[in-house]
């Protein structure tokens, strides 16, 4: 049994469909009502207070954990986890750990779970993520009310990476022990700015795009008017203020280890253009 934390989020989908895809049985928490695939246990509840979960992790092999999703109850929910024989845990956190952007206090946290994992008992993997792909679904309603984005930084650059690529790695380290005790830098094959992926998204669209910058307070305190957490554009906003000047890592770690090339984000785009009205 693989037990996903986070399973509603982006990479949680993927990974849930990949395992079963493979043959695994697939248990997945998450809060609410996230879709999930029929064939998934579902075990819904809060993690940050994770002791609820401690029947479920009877049988348990392997265990893929989100922060965001384990918040405080990442120590506890690994406790628990060792306590009951699981013996893989594989860590989804950020390439700003050893790639500085944004605040330093949101690095910390990555760390601060990877230390937690490292130190856990458990066979562990550590994934580095890039920015996701996905994360340019918040252009979303923009492009279907209009062809303009606005926001803030056109020229911030990263390295996009797909989440099927991503649940793609976390499955091989979930499954097999693969990259046990490794620290793996995942991201997309291409260094591209806000504006080119707008430009993408155009292309996947069929339609001509374009980005408008805008002043990132102004930004700011629109998606504080949203009813938006202060946390989420102090996230947004630090992190892309840094990669306008010094452009995120690119790295070939998903290539070498999944044997193929690295989706770009026009793959991407062309896989979710109804998302954006097409």
């Amino acid at each position: 049994m693989i037990l996903l934390t986070g399973a509603g989020g982006v990479v949680g989908r993927q990974a849930a469909q990949q395992l079963l895809q493979a043959g695994a049985p697939v248990t997945a928490v998450a809060r609410g009502d996230a879709r999930l695939p029929d064939t998934v246990h579902a075990a819904r509840g809060d993690l940050f207070s994770p002791r609820w979960l401690e029947p479920v992790l009877d049988g348990v092999e392997a265990i893929l954990l989100s922060p965001r999703a384990t918040g405080p109850g990442l120590g506890e929910l690994l406790e628990l986890a060792h306590a009951h024989g699981v013996k893989r845990a594989v860590l989804l956190s950020s390439t700003t750990v050893d790639h500085p952007a944004g605040e330093p206090r949101f690095a910390a946290q990555f760390k601060a779970a990877e230390d937690l994992v490292a130190s856990s008992g458990l066979d562990w993997t550590v994934l580095r993520l890039a920015d996701f792909d996905a994360n340019a679904l918040a252009w979303a309603p923009q492009l279907q009310a209009g062809d303009v984005v606005r926001g803030a930084y056109a020229r911030a650059a990263t390295s996009p990476i797909h989440e099927a690529d991503i649940a793609a790695v976390a499955v091989q380290a979930l499954l097999n022990g693969d990259h046990a005790g490794a620290t793996l830098a995942l991201t997309g094959p291409q260094s591209l700015d806000q504006a080119e992926k707008v430009r993408l998204l155009g292309a996947a669209l069929g339609r001509p795009l374009s980005f408008q910058e805008v002043p990132a307070e102004a930004v700011r305190q629109g998606m504080l008017a949203q009813g938006l957490p202060e946390e989420v554009p102090a996230r947004l906003l630090g992190s892309l203020s840094d990669y306008a000047v010094n452009p995120g890592p690119t790295t070939r770690t998903v290539e070498e280890l999944l044997g193929r090339p690295a989706r770009t984000f026009a793959d991407w785009a062309s896989d979710n253009a109804a998302a954006f009205g097409a």
